[in-house]
């Protein structure tokens, strides 16, 4: 049993990764009902939270069904970091994770996210203060290093084990890689490996088939796997791992009718979360991971992306069904 604290997350535990304007309520909604066993919110900015900014506060909006789950801050200042950690603790998550992963020019070069990887001190300073900040269990998402020259990841997970975290994600690329190139994750197995790590340590990069998981799982030895760019749009993802690891054969893939009707649910939380503009907009970003593949499906999908209105978008996704042989949507 992989625990976090108190958190029981299974022998195996696939976790959803933290993808800004993608990790929302209403995806975690859909990746939940299809087996993911823990979820983040998307990363949430100190400083916006600090100055009550609309889309920062917003971010800690998370559902008892969601649980376990966690809130993900990320940020430059030590004391902003702490200050809102007691602000995530009051939000009512399962743990706190602290970013220090993200790659992007707006994040890095602010001195936050995988900067940090550039100033170990620092970084253990600022965990420490998130940690005697809340009661809640702390983890850390972060990558090998900041360039092929500073993969210092086996010295960071010492460290930061050592001021308190109970948990370690580690992407398999360096800052400088972004997400080209194919994820190491032998430095991931070397901080597994090493005797002196007591927490869980997951790893992250690459994985996109049930058979990947499997090999990886079995290979590097981790305590389990968080996935993010693989499940967008395809949330099946998790379950369709599971099954995999539990009896080594495939589930079918989800039917048209199944990818019509998760994609219009999932609409339907988005509109009633964000408003019908704002629920209708953030849509837009999935619908041809929703039906990738499919032939000849990009009128549809102009469409979908240039209307506003909810019914409209329903009646699409009729004919879609109907296009491609399906059955009615359900209301």
């Amino acid at each position: 049993m992989v625990k976090i604290g108190n958190i029981e997350l299974g022998s195996f535990p696939l976790l959803l990764a933290p993808m800004e304007d993608v990790s929302d309520p209403p995806f975690r909604a859909v990746c939940k009902a299809n087996g993911a066993d823990l979820m983040y919110t998307e990363f949430i900015s100190s400083e916006g939270l600090i100055r009550d900014a609309a889309k920062s506060v917003q971010k800690l909006d998370i559902f008892e069904y969601e649980r376990p789950i966690g809130i993900q801050l990320f940020g430059s200042s030590i004391e902003t970091m702490a200050s809102c950690a007691e602000i995530a603790t009051k939000a009512g998550p399962d743990l706190i994770d602290i970013n220090y992963g993200c790659p992007v020019k707006q994040v890095a070069c602010r001195g936050a996210g995988a900067a940090l990887l550039q100033d170990i001190p620092k970084m253990v300073a600022m965990t420490k203060a998130v940690v005697d900040a809340t009661h809640l269990p702390v983890t850390v998402k972060t990558r090998l290093g900041w360039d092929d020259s500073t993969k210092n990841i086996e010295d960071v997970a010492e460290r930061l084990q050592d001021i308190g975290i109970q948990a370690l994600t580690v992407h398999g690329r360096t800052r400088v890689q972004m997400y080209k190139g194919a994820a190491d994750w032998e430095l991931i197995s070397k901080v597994k490996k090493n005797p002196r790590i007591k927490i869980p340590i997951f790893g992250n990069g690459d994985i996109d088939s049930p058979e990947k998981a499997k090999e990886y799982r079995d290979r590097y030895e981790v305590d389990g796997i968080m996935i993010g760019r693989a499940s967008i749009g395809y949330p099946w993802i998790f379950n369709e791992i599971k099954h995999y690891l539990a009896t080594g054969e495939h589930l079918a893939p989800p039917t048209l009718q199944q990818r019509l009707q998760v994609c219009l649910d999932h609409l339907d939380f988005s509109i009633r979360w964000k408003g019908n503009h704002g629920g209708i907009v953030e849509m837009r970003r999935h619908y041809a991971n929703y039906f990738r593949g499919m032939d000849h499906f990009k009128p549809f999908r102009t469409r979908l992306v240039t209307t506003y209105e909810f019914e409209e978008i329903k009646g699409i996704l009729n004919e879609i069904a109907a296009h491609y042989a399906g059955e009615p949507l359900h209301a």
